[in-house]
Order: structure tokens, then C-alpha cells, then sequence
């Protein structure tokens, strides 16, 4: 064999070798996967949070990507903080980030500032006390992956101390990084809208099936239930209705002078327009009228549609 002979060994795609040995996933399985999981942090997340910091926040899924773990830290952005997370028998590895205005914004409002005063400030490094309440953040967000992926043996996950992104360069060789999974989930605080992430390997997440921490779709399923049975009682229920008919107008000495027996003349005179109301909202346009011995009103319009009427007779 020649210097000049062609090699018969080629480099094998990484991409296609991940999918044969399941280290990558397809984006369908993959996309489950992460929207499962944003599900649960919607349901469980923003009432851990608000016992421990007492503030408002609403939880719900954002998407996710698919890559290079190395890449999809990078990605994140500098203005962001990150932390090491590993939980046996799930993952050992795998990294929590969270943007800095939402840690920058909950730290203002622990010192007292009102949700009305917070601003959304622009990315930037965590200062240390910043740090800190970003590692109870994490702590929170680690105990309901933890729930979600129901590892064997009820371990805690074990959390290194937060750092700043770009803070602490990665070691990892470029041919030692694997494919991952980042789940974004949007957390809101006031004006803030900001994004936590879960980057994990796709290995033990593809190995995962998330668990809905019981209750959970008890009590999806509960509140839609309590919904249609109030609905329903409301369609059966007896609703005091008022009709208001404008009258003319007078004077306030006239008025003060008035006496059993006058006579104060519709505002119209042909179609007397009356305005029907129930819980002090204005339902139907109505003309005044007479049927037989009984006097009435004729709809002629309405305010809004049967849904909006309902929905206020409901709420």
C-alpha cells in the first residue's frame, strides 16, 4: 500500500451514530417530552415560588431546542444565570439557567419596591446577593424536575453554587460534548417576562417518562367540571332583571314640588326606549309596551353576545 492510496476509513456522521446508540432524539419525541414537563413547572411551580417570596408569578411553557450542549449554553447569552444540577438515577449532569432581569426584579421586590415600580432592566452579570436569590430560585425549579422525572430512590438533587454566564468556562472537549435538550419555560413577575432553562442531556431524557405530580389532572379535570356545573346553574337560575325608561327632564324646583297624582311624560314620544340590567350590567335595548292588561318590554337589541351576558351572570 502506497503513501498515495485513498483511506478506506471515514469519519462516521455524529449526528446519525447519537440517533443509533440514543443519545438524539427527533424533534416530536423530543418537543412531548419538554412540553410535558413545561406543563407540570405551570401547575406546581408558581405556588412554590409565591410561599417563599410572596410575590405573584405566572409559569408556562416557551419551547425548547435541540443541540450541542456546549452551543446551547452559549446561546443563553451572557446576561444570565447558571448553575450545575445533578439528581442520581436521572442525570448527573445537567445545567439550570434562569435571565437576569427576572432574579434583578424579584430581588427589588423582596426590598420592598410594588410590582407598579419595577422596570425590566436590560441583561447583565448577578451581583452576589443577586446569586443567592437565584439559588433559592433553582432550588425551587430543582425540586419540581425532580417530582416530573420520578427518579428511583428519592433522591434531592445536589446544586453547586450559581454563577454568571461566561463566569466559568466549560472543560468539556469538543469530541466529550453531547447532544441536549434546552426547555425554555417563561416566568412573569409584575412587567417582567423573562425565560428559566432546563439543558439536559437527551440521553436520560429520552429514557424519561414525566409524571404529573398527583392531582394534577385531578384538579384540571375538577375545575372544568365545577365550571360547566355553575354554568348550568346559571342557566336555571332566577335572575332579578331592572328596566330603566328615561324620563323628561325637569327642573329641580319642579321635582321638589312634585305630588301623589302628577304625571312626569316619557322621555320618547313614539317608541319609549328602556335599558334592562341584571348585577349592574346592561343586557338588552328594549321599547316600552302593553300586552292585554299587563304592561312589557319588546327586545330590540342586545349587549353583547349570549356568551358575554352569561359569562357576567357567571362571574
Amino acid at each position: 500500500m502506497t503513501m498515495n492510496a485513498k483511506s478506506n476509513v471515514h469519519t462516521f456522521d455524529r449526528r446519525l451514530l447519537a440517533r443509533m446508540t440514543g443519545n438524539l432524539g427527533d424533534d416530536q419525541t423530543v418537543g412531548k417530552l419538554a412540553e410535558e414537563l413545561g406543563q407540570v413547572f405551570s401547575e406546581f411551580l408558581p405556588d412554590i415560588l409565591n410561599s417563599e417570596t410572596q410575590q405573584d408569578i405566572t409559569i408556562t411553557y416557551a419551547g425548547f431546542e435541540s443541540g450541542l450542549m456546549s452551543k446551547l449554553v452559549t446561546n443563553l447569552g451572557d446576561g444570565v444565570g447558571l448553575c450545575n444540577v445533578g439528581l442520581r438515577n436521572w442525570c448527573q449532569d445537567f445545567i439550570l439557567g434562569i435571565d437576569s432581569p427576572a432574579i434583578i426584579g424579584l430581588v427589588e421586590m423582596l426590598l420592598g419596591a410594588s410590582a407598579s415600580e419595577v422596570e425590566e432592566s436590560k441583561p447583565r452579570q448577578l451581583s452576589d446577593i443577586e446569586l443567592d436569590v437565584a439559588a433559592m430560585v433553582f432550588e425551587k425549579i430543582a425540586e419540581v424536575l425532580k417530582t416530573a422525572v420520578n427518579a428511583p430512590g428519592g433522591f434531592e438533587p445536589v446544586l453547586g453554587r450559581p454563577f454568571n454566564a461566561g463566569g466559568k468556562p466549560s472543560a468539556v472537549a469538543e469530541e466529550e460534548d453531547v447532544f441536549a435538550a434546552c426547555i425554555n419555560i417563561s416566568i412573569g413577575l409584575g412587567p417582567i417576562l423573562s425565560t428559566f432553562s432546563i439543558i439536559v442531556p437527551q440521553q436520560p431524557l429520552l429514557k424519561t417518562t414525566i409524571v404529573f405530580p398527583k392531582g394534577t389532572g385531578q384538579n384540571r379535570k375538577a375545575k372544568t367540571e365545577w365550571g360547566e356545573q355553575l354554568e348550568q346553574q346559571v342557566r336555571r337560575s332566577n335572575v332579578n332583571l331592572e328596566a330603566r325608561i328615561k324620563l323628561q327632564s325637569l327642573t329641580l324646583n319642579a321635582v321638589s314640588r312634585l305630588q301623589p297624582g302628577d304625571i312626569i311624560p316619557f322621555h320618547d314620544a313614539k317608541d319609549v326606549r328602556v335599558e334592562v340590567n341584571a348585577n349592574g350590567r346592561d343586557l338588552y335595548i328594549c321599547e316600552f309596551g302593553r300586552s292585554g292588561t299587563r304592561y312589557t318590554v319588546r327586545i330590540k337589541d342586545t349587549h353583547g353576545s349570549d356568551n358575554d351576558i352569561l359569562n357576567h351572570l357567571m362571574s
